[in-house]
Parts: C-alpha cells; structure tokens; sequence
C-alpha cells in the first residue's frame, strides 16, 4: 500500500491504494466529470502534491509541486505507463523518480503575503483552542480544518478570519501536529481501536468511527451504512471523539438491527471482546441499556489529510 490519498474529478477518495490500484485510478481516467486525479502524501503537507489531467483521445497533463511556487512542473506524455512509473515513484519517495522525463517548470505568482489577525487575546485563544480540538481528534482533512478557522468566530454581520487567514492558521498548528507525531512509535491506541473495528466489520458488525455529528444523527442513519447481512452496529460520533481527544475516554454506542435487547447485548459482548483482543481496556456491566466506554485512552491518532 502506498502512504498516500487519491481524490478523483468524481469525488471519490481512496485511501492508501495498493500500486494496482493507483494504476487502475490513472488508467481509467479520460471520460466526463473523470478526467483527473490528485494525489497527497499522508500525512498531507500542504502545496505538495502530484496530479494527472486527461481527457480521452489527448495527451496526460502530469504536475508536482514540492512547496513553494516555484517549485511547480509539468510533464506532457501521451500515454498512462510513464504517467503510472512517475506517480508511483513518487508516492514511494524513491530518489530520482521525476528523471527521464521532461519537465517545465510553471510561471507561477507566488502566494501573497496573509495579514495576520486581527483579534482580541481571548477570542484568537478561543479559535486556536477549538481547531486543536478537532486537528487532535486526527479525523479532519486541512480544507476542513480551514473551514472550522474561518467559520467559528462567526457572528451575524460579522466574519473576522477571511479564507487565507483560516488557512494559514490551519496549516501552521496541522504541521505543527506532523512534527509531534514524527516523534511516536509503534502502534497508537487510535490505531488498536482501529484494527478492533475492521474486525468487527469482518465478522457482520457495522463499525464507523468519528460518525455523524451527535447520538441523535448516528442513531438516524448507522441503519443505512452496513451491508445486508449487517446483524449490529458500533459507533462513536465526532463529540465523542472530541471526549477522547481531551482525555476521558471514548464512548461507544452500540446495538442489535433487530431492536431487541437479546442481540444488542451480544453485540456488545463481541465488540468488548474484539477490543480488548486489541490491547484496549472496555467499562461495561453488561447492561443493554448502557454505552461501552474505552478507557484509559491514549489518543494519539495520526493525521491523514
């Protein structure tokens, strides 16, 4: 698998595509609505990047930028096997994988110069807070993270961060989060919970992490995300991941398709067990009626973008 994140012109995103997969994405591209791909690093760093442009019967437009404006190229080729090598190359860092191919470098004006903001010491306290909560949580993307930044302070006739500003203040505490995690090892708590949840799914459960904003969503619509023969569900919404983040657990809402009490509690039991098979600590009495708690917890979990 390659430690990367592909989003297509049609809105999908793949995650961590083995290099048959990456080859299959840029292999397909060329009709209406998907004619290219973007591809980032994980964990994404912000103005690195490479992206193929292609529409059916012409050329592959092929672009990387390592940083700054300056540091943008091009390629022109005529079919996808150079296109495929050189994105492959690239998302497994090899040394030299842009060589044999030509490139121009774009005239590009380099970015203007954001002006810093203009808050008051307890409302600018209060933004860095909130978008360290959720940049903690290691669920949200840079774009979305910006988009918080740009959108909390928000009051009726009022918008004191402008779009650069978010940016720019998204950027600086998300690599600011990149080199904190650049010091850990081995496999994080998040990351068991993680494992935990793909077992769950092997064995018939629907399991979502970071699902629908509150209990009242997640309830609403965790019915419609499981395959047919889904017997349960396990879930924990983004307040919950919030909890986590902050230190006081994770909550996890659980149940039976069925509705009856029988086969929520038998859910319960098999998400306990594969959590615990994890290396995680689960507080249950058993009850039902009760939510899962996951604790201690160490959440540390590793930004993707």
């Amino acid at each position: 698998m390659f430690d990367i994140v592909v989003e297509t012109e049609n809105l999908e995103r793949h995650v961590r595509p083995s290099a048959g997969g990456l080859a299959a994405l840029v292999g397909r591209i060329g009709g209406d609505g998907d004619r290219f791909l973007v591809v980032q690093r994980i964990p994404d760093l912000p103005d690195v990047f490479i992206q193929v442009w292609h529409e059916a019967g012409g050329s592959y437009t092929l672009e990387h930028r390592d940083g700054a404006a300056d540091r943008h190229y091009r390629s022109v080729l005529r079919s996808p096997r150079p296109v495929i090598a050189a994105m492959s190359g690239w998302a497994r860092r090899e040394a030299g994988w842009d060589t044999g191919l030509a490139w121009s470098r774009l005239n590009l004006a380099p970015a203007r110069e954001v002006p810093p903001l203009d808050l008051d010491a307890a409302s600018y306290e209060q933004l860095e807070r909130r978008v360290r909560e959720v940049l903690i949580g290691g669920y949200a993307t840079r774009a979305e993270l910006a988009e918080l930044a740009e959108d909390y302070l928000v009051t009726e006739g009022s918008r004191p961060v402008s779009p650069e500003q978010a940016a720019a203040l998204a950027d600086r505490m998300w690599l600011d989060r990149v080199a904190e995690q650049a010091e850990w090892r081995g496999e994080t708590d998040p990351e068991r919970l993680t494992r935990a949840f793909a077992t769950l799914r092997e064995a018939g459960i629907t399991a979502r992490e970071n699902f629908t904003c509150c209990r009242g969503c997640g309830q609403a619509e965790i019915g419609g995300e499981g395959g047919p023969d889904a017997r349960g569900f396990v879930y924990f919404h983004t307040q919950c991941t919030d909890a986590a983040a902050a230190g006081h657990g994770l909550t996890l809402l659980y149940g039976g398709f069925d509705g009856s009490s029988d086969t929520t509690a038998a859910i319960g039991r098999e998400v306990v067990g594969a959590i615990e098979a994890a290396g995680l600590r689960v507080e249950w009495d058993g009850d039902p009626g009760q939510t899962l708690t996951v604790a201690p917890l160490d959440w540390r979990r590793r930004l993707v973008g």
